[in-house]
């Protein structure tokens, strides 16, 4: 695997409303997936989510949308809010995706460093977000990445 490099450019309103077109879905699959909760009742929980999240949509105030770039070519997405905090600037984020095709190629670990770089030229002193038990290599990215474990929500199936 090669390093690889990407630039974060603010993601335009035309781009946002094409993530949004699947973003929904895409995160109530991961619920279902990860065993949560039923796929009916991950959408209703997907939908009451965004809409509590980003209550004026791209212009929800703190979040910021990124499309990640190499050269000219999209190869992912990274969605973040940023909140003043007692500790300082914190981050958390919402969505990362790399584009299915280019996924294991390195991009991955380039679009979170480029994100940790934003991060700190905008003084934040801290990034968390939330990663499905289900998500294995998303889990290794991130202790990688240097991330620690703040939280462990577990669930056992009877019968």
């Amino acid at each position: 695997m090669s390093d690889v490099e990407v630039r974060l450019v603010p993601m335009t309103r035309e781009r946002y409303d094409a993530y949004r077109l699947t973003a929904d879905e895409e995160y109530a699959q991961s619920i279902a997936s990860s065993g949560s909760m039923p796929l009916a009742e991950a959408r209703e929980k997907s939908a009451a989510d965004f809409a509590r999240i980003l209550p004026d949509g791209f212009d929800s105030e703190g979040h910021l949308f990124w499309t990640a770039y190499d050269g000219d070519a999209a190869v992912g997405m990274l969605w973040l809010k940023l909140d003043a905090t007692s500790e300082g600037m914190t981050a958390f984020g919402y969505d990362f995706s790399v584009l299915p095709e280019l996924r294991r190629s390195g991009y991955g670990r380039a679009i979170m460093a480029a994100a940790e770089d934003e991060c700190r030229r905008r003084g934040v002193v801290s990034v968390g977000l939330n990663v499905f038990g289900d998500n294995l290599a998303a889990q290794a990215l991130y202790e990688q990445m240097g991330f620690e474990v703040t939280s462990i929500q577990m669930r056992k199936r009877l019968g």
